[in-house]
């Protein structure tokens, strides 16, 4: 078991008419399959907005125009039976290629730890049928539309 800390991220929301880019994966201990917005641990020195720039071209090779700061999500939780405390700096961008809106999922670096990485419709969230995390990210994004 790790330290317990806080862990400051930054997660670009990306759409594509009423899609989301969403990186899938699974919690082994509650059994459950899960999507998040690509992103990661923002590192020492680095902003958020430097943070999505690097992570999006680590995993998926592609880079970001218009990053827009949204908001903070402050997310406690239990991932794998362990638990996690997150800063989430949310931003909303748009990838200067335009061949990755034009599939239904994108090729990832397999060292990310995600199953796949798809465009997901963003009723299929407010319907319960697919779970998006950090908790309130869905709230926000309903916000942002309006």
């Amino acid at each position: 078991m790790t330290t317990p800390r806080i862990r400051p991220i930054a997660i670009a929301v990306i759409r594509h008419d009423d899609k989301i880019l969403a990186a899938r994966s699974h919690d082994k201990v509650k059994n459950q399959t899960f999507y998040r917005p690509l992103g990661g641990g923002v590192e020492f020195g680095e902003t958020g907005r430097e943070c999505i720039i690097r992570e999006l071209k680590e995993e998926i090779g592609a880079e970001i125009i218009t990053l827009k700061y949204i908001d903070m999500i402050e997310n406690i939780f239990v991932y794998n039976g362990e638990p996690g405390h997150e800063l989430v700096m949310v931003f909303e961008g748009r990838l200067t290629d335009s061949r990755f809106y034009a599939s239904g999922s994108v090729s990832f670096s397999q060292d990310e730890g995600w199953d796949a990485i798809e465009w997901i419709d963003i009723d299929n969230f407010r319907s319960g049928d697919k779970i998006l995390y950090p908790d309130g990210l869905l709230n926000l994004i309903d916000i942002m539309e309006t």
